[in-house]
């Protein structure tokens, strides 16, 4: 009886990481495919361009073509990040990095630790209007979970990934953090700029004043 709950547990839990992980390669293979791919091309003797078979040869000492930029990269974990996230409306992600490319940490939206996920409303709405009985109130941002996270390494000057557009009080923490940069996804950007919704305009307004975050 034991064995057959815990294969069934092991079953969910790679489940689970299997839609994690066709998240982060769905955006990953959007990347690969909005840019050309550079052709398989080798250096002949006489110094000009000529085609390689796609298998390349173990005596090539040439790097790999065609591999992820670093966006791409911290782009994907942010993404990779928000399928964490038990909001049923919105599933938001997070990488802050350094100056150095390394991951100072990383966040997604959801309830702050030692709430429970299952007692506290997910609703965007309350039936009677109280605020209280709606997620609002309670959630922590992505952006501020991945700042809060860095393990006390300071934010200030480093590059922050989002998938999404930040609101007005995650623009506010992120000006007062120093970042050098704020990199929202493709795909963010194109369904904020579509709605435009006054948080968005906050938001770029701010940053447009504040002469120390380059969005991107």
């Amino acid at each position: 009886m034991s064995s057959t709950r815990d294969l069934a547990i092991a079953s969910i839990s790679a489940a689970a990481g299997a839609v994690a992980a066709a998240a982060a390669l769905r955006f990953l293979s959007c990347c690969r495919t909005s840019s050309v791919r550079p052709q398989n091309l080798s250096l002949a003797a006489n110094g000009s361009a000529s085609e390689r078979p796609l298998g390349q040869s173990p005596f090539n000492p040439a790097k790999r073509e065609g591999y992820i930029s670093w966006d791409d990269y911290f782009m994907a974990i942010a993404f990779l990040s928000a399928e964490r996230s038990k909001d049923p409306n919105r599933q938001v992600g997070a990488c802050l990095v350094s100056q150095e490319g390394i991951i100072l940490g990383i966040g997604y939206n959801g309830f702050p630790r030692g709430c429970s996920d299952d007692k506290l409303p997910w609703a965007k709405k309350s039936a009677n209007g109280d605020p209280l009985e709606t997620k609002f109130p309670y959630v922590v941002h992505a952006e501020v979970n991945a700042i809060l996270n860095t393990n006390h390494a300071s934010a200030a000057g480093q590059k922050l990934y989002v998938t999404m557009f930040p609101c007005n009080e995650c623009a506010k923490i992120i000006i007062q953090a120093y970042l050098r940069s704020s990199i929202l996804s493709r795909k963010g950007s194109t369904t904020q700029l579509m709605s435009m919704s006054p948080l968005t305009s906050c938001y770029r307004w701010l940053v447009s004043r504040s002469g120390s975050i380059s969005p991107r």
